[in-house]
């Protein structure tokens, strides 16, 4: 970086930038259910839950979660799978394990007070940087910067910053630069009013600088820069993984279901049985069992294993077409799924499953992939009697 932008910012531009930015937040910010309160509770909440998650999609589940668990105690108390089922679609389940450690952390460490410092805030699971920051200005008034994507995208434009954001490093840079023109007398109000900014205004690829209420502040706009800042290396690509699911009914109608390990990704939930295979047999089965090829619908046309390697350990007949592929993304993995329909007479149980019946899966916490499982397989019974 050739020069530090902000230490050029005299108090009088400080105080103007200050009252420009704040008198627009007040007149523009969003109606949000957790800015009804400055609870240090209620901001915790909503700033994990907003994580990797959009406004829209988080306010259904904020509500829902409040109302389950309102105070920390009760999610300190709170049974792991009723909170997952909670958080059920939201993802990054982590999230909601770290909350429920925290909450205990909070009644044991600090007899059931939210602490009020940025020191001991920062000592809770699964809080970070920008929640601590976020609480301590929001609920405390504390003028702690919180460092997000949406503030570093308007303050590398604000001071022409060419750090790379998506390196740890640059955080530092980011955070000296916000601690020079925070409010003291409103912390909570001007990270918010970043956060708005960047999430309507100060767009990563089309920001409407005519709109924007500190536009004559910005070194980026006056020097027709917005769009070579932030500065950002590419993410690595997902890497693609393929797997087989088979949707298994008994003759009682029940379907088995298998619960994940106690660690690692998707932790504890339940899905069909999955078995990794190669791309290589993926694209076999995708194309060797067409799922519309109305050849095979016939109950005669059935497989009695899909391969030797695949689900050899279940005794099962299995419809010899597939029902469709779904994909999901997370930060690290790209799943494919395609989905087999088997049927079996035999009583057997894996040490990690259950046999539960379709009206019953609403209890059981689903992971998003096995929720695009189970959409699609009710897509395709629909249209399959033969079998």
């Amino acid at each position: 970086m050739e020069t530090e932008n902000w230490l050029e910012w005299d108090e009088d531009t400080i105080h103007s930038f200050q009252e420009i930015f704040l008198t627009w937040y007040h007149q523009e910010k969003r109606n949000l259910p957790w800015r009804a309160n400055t609870h240090p509770y209620n901001i915790w909440i909503s700033e994990i839950m907003l994580q990797q998650t959009r406004v829209d999609t988080v306010i259904g589940y904020y509500y829902r979660f409040m109302e389950e668990f309102p105070t920390i105690q009760d999610l300190a108390n709170a049974d792991e799978q009723k909170l997952l089922k909670i958080w059920e679609g939201l993802g990054y389940y982590s999230r909601a394990r770290n909350l429920k450690v925290a909450a205990q952390q909070i009644m044991d460490d600090f007899d059931g007070v939210f602490p009020n410092t940025p020191e001991e805030i920062s000592t809770l699971k699964g809080i970070g940087p920008y929640t601590t920051g976020a609480i301590s200005s929001i609920a405390f008034g504390l003028p702690e910067p919180a460092i997000d994507g949406n503030i570093m995208r308007v303050v590398s434009r604000l001071f022409e910053i060419d750090e790379d954001i998506a390196k740890a490093s640059s955080r530092k840079v980011f955070d000296a630069a916000t601690r020079a023109i925070i409010s003291h007398e409103q912390p909570g109000e001007m990270n918010q009013a970043f956060m708005d900014l960047g999430s309507n205004i100060c767009n990563p690829t089309a920001p409407r600088c005519e709109e924007c209420p500190i536009q004559q502040f910005c070194l980026a706009y006056k020097n027709k820069r917005q769009t070579q800042f932030p500065i950002k290396t590419k993410k690595m690509k997902p890497k693609d993984v393929y797997y087989i699911a088979g949707a298994i009914e008994n003759a009682n109608h029940e379907f088995l279901l298998l619960q994940r390990p106690e660690t690692g990704l998707l932790a504890k939930m339940w899905h069909f049985p999955l078995q990794e295979v190669t791309k290589q047999e993926y694209t076999e089965f995708v194309h060797t069992w067409q799922k519309d090829d109305e050849q095979q619908l016939s109950s005669d046309l059935v497989a009695e294993e899909l391969s030797p390697q695949i689900f050899d350990d279940f005794p099962v007949v299995w419809q010899k077409k597939h029902y469709g592929e779904i994909t999901h993304i997370f930060s690290h993995l790209k799943w494919h799924v395609l989905l087999f329909y088997g049927r079996t007479r035999e009583n057997f149980v894996p040490e990690n499953g259950q046999w539960v019946q379709s009206d019953d899966f609403s209890t059981f916490v689903f992971p998003k992939p096995q929720q695009k499982l189970v959409s699609q397989f009710n897509k395709y019974q629909k249209l399959d009697k033969h079998f």
